[in-house]
């Protein structure tokens, strides 16, 4: 394994929930000349650990604990709210689009990277999308790009005639059993018609009354 020749090392703060994995990056890591000053495996110690290590670069996963969703990207977000320059590469076998976007927008959209696992075929790729990102530059997987590019789509394209149907309803705020009456339809049938509804619509993982009202922005806007 050669050292990584861009300059100077790095100070990297990891987020990763597999001890595994976490271990791993360590020490590749190390083998290439950088020192990872803190490596975590959940998304509180991960803004912790960056506020307390003033890293030169952040690498984080998506998914974490407790409720394994977007826990790692949100705060990377929260990260770069706060420190717009800092600069975060994103290391996921997952594809979060209703934080990814905001990532790569958050600063000036310089000092940010969003790459895919099963994608990086060579260690010497991660390496220098580790240095790019560090020095100000963007690198993004081509298929993050192309899902983020089909988000930007009618959000409303991929629901069924009477989940449309469901959703103009919620949007006037009918309840439940109002809009079963309506369509003649079961309280049950309508469950599984808004939970197909908040599915499609790649909503943040929070409450259903939450995620109800920001589906129903989502339809107004469109």
């Amino acid at each position: 394994m050669r050292v990584d020749q861009g300059g100077r090392p790095l100070r990297v703060v990891l987020a990763e929930d597999s001890v595994l994995l976490r271990e791993g990056l360590v020490g590749l890591l190390a083998r290439c000349g950088h020192e990872v000053v803190a490596a975590v495996g959940d998304a509180r110690a991960l803004v912790a650990a960056v506020e307390e290590q003033a890293p030169d670069i952040v690498v984080t996963d998506v998914r974490m604990p407790p409720d394994f969703q977007d826990e790692g990207l949100h705060a990377a977000v929260r990260l770069r709210e706060r420190r717009p320059a800092l600069p975060v590469l994103v290391l996921s076998q997952y594809v979060q689009r209703s934080y990814a976007a905001e990532l790569l927008d958050s600063g000036d959209g310089s000092g940010v990277g969003y790459l895919l696992k099963d994608r990086v075929g060579q260690v010497e790729e991660f390496v220098e999308a580790l240095r790019k990102v560090a020095d100000g530059g963007t690198v993004v997987d081509p298929e993050v790009v192309r899902q983020l590019l089909r988000r930007r789509r009618d959000p409303l394209e991929q629901l069924t005639p009477r989940e449309r149907e469901v959703l103009a309803l919620i949007a006037e705020g009918k309840s439940n059993g109002a809009i079963a009456r309506e369509l003649v339809v079961s309280d049950a049938a309508v469950g599984k018609h808004i939970g197909n509804i908040l599915t499609k619509l790649d909503l943040p993982q929070t409450d259903e009354t939450h995620r109800r009202v920001l589906a129903v922005l989502t339809y107004l806007r469109a």
